[in-house]
């Protein structure tokens, strides 16, 4: 397609962008690529000031700009189509599902799938090879089960969502529209119940199940724990990154972030929109407060408010703990030792 066919299958006629007007910008777009290496014949975008010098050496053929930074003339100056637009990542995120969508198979059921006589099967519904679905299991419309999926009994799987290979789905678990599984992860798997005696540890039996709402998605290797009573919830929306924990009893809000090796102790509840950066750790029965943030590594032994963001172990207000870092620093000299 050129750069005019792309305005037009991006409807941007209703998005505050402008575009490069000039005749002679419509070159030849076959593909996007970083800005690092893009070549002719790519899209690219800049999304801060710290790539803002690359609008003068990319060789992509379309640039999208952010509308912060003055690059227009730049662009101009090297023959170089561009977009303007508030947020250039999500424009490059809607120009790269023009070029590449995820491989999903034809809608057929395998011939070694094995599949009980109960289940309830929708429409165009995939099925890979050897996968195991038990009894009782709705499947809605169009949904996408890879090879090796294991799905116990009971579970519910809403419309159009996909199970990527070796995932596992535990008993009753349900699992929402527009749903991502990838491969290896668990679902509804029994949480770590067990109570002391004198003789040992006695299980916990964990009856319950996880619930993920619409549009959730659950990175590879991912456990989400099922409790003892009651349910595990997942927010819809809520994006899950690989080798991530949720403990049993967990109530995790809407359009949240759980970035990889988190791990969250049992009872914990998210409010919505909670980020949670790379190996935060989160004690039983904690509750963190909508829009709230933890960077990498922090470790909360307490509630946190709403809005707030947090830092280190224990975790603190992200500003107090960068004092106490710099402080931490200085120790040796404090105390006269090199």
């Amino acid at each position: 397609m050129n750069f005019q066919d792309l305005v037009r299958r991006l409807d941007l006629s209703e998005t505050q962008t402008s575009l490069g007007d000039s005749p002679a910008l419509n070159p030849d777009v076959s593909g996007v690529a970083a800005i690092q290496q893009a070549q002719a014949g790519t899209v690219s975008f800049i999304e801060s000031s710290a790539f803002a010098y690359w609008a003068s050496e990319a060789e992509a053929s379309v640039l999208i700009l952010p509308q912060k930074l003055n690059l227009t003339e730049v662009a101009l100056e090297r023959g170089i189509a561009w977009i303007v637009t508030d947020n250039p990542r999500l424009l490059f995120a809607r120009v790269l599902a023009l070029f590449y969508q995820p491989w999903q198979p034809d809608p057929i059921i395998h011939p070694t799938a094995a599949i009980d006589s109960t289940v309830q099967v929708g429409m165009e519904v995939s099925i890979g090879a050897h996968a195991v679905i038990q009894a009782g299991v709705r499947l809605g419309d169009r949904v996408c089960i890879h090879a090796n999926v294991v799905i116990y009994p009971g579970v519910e799987i809403g419309d159009r969502t996909v199970l990527h290979a070796n995932c596992v789905i535990h008993e009753r678990s349900a699992i929402g529209q527009d749903c991502v599984i990838h491969s290896g992860a668990v679902i509804g798997s029994e949480g770590f119940g067990f109570v002391p005696t004198a003789a040992g540890w006695v299980k916990m039996p964990q009856s319950g199940r996880v619930i993920l709402e619409d549009g959730v998605e659950v990175g590879c290797n991912t456990t989400i724990d099922r409790p003892a009573v009651g349910e595990t919830r997942i927010g819809a929306g809520t994006k899950i990154d690989n080798l991530v924990q949720v403990g049993h009893g967990c109530q995790i809000g809407r359009n949240c972030i759980l970035v990889s090796q988190v791990g969250l102790a049992g009872a914990v509840e998210l409010g919505d929109r909670v980020v949670l950066a790379g190996q935060v750790g989160v004690s039983e029965k904690i509750k963190v407060g909508t829009g709230a943030i933890a960077t990498g590594k922090a470790g909360i032994i307490q509630d946190v408010a709403a809005g707030e963001t947090v830092s280190g172990f224990p975790a603190l207000p992200h500003k107090l703990w960068l004092r106490i870092s710099v402080l931490m620093r200085r120790l040796p000299e404090l105390f006269g030792k090199s």
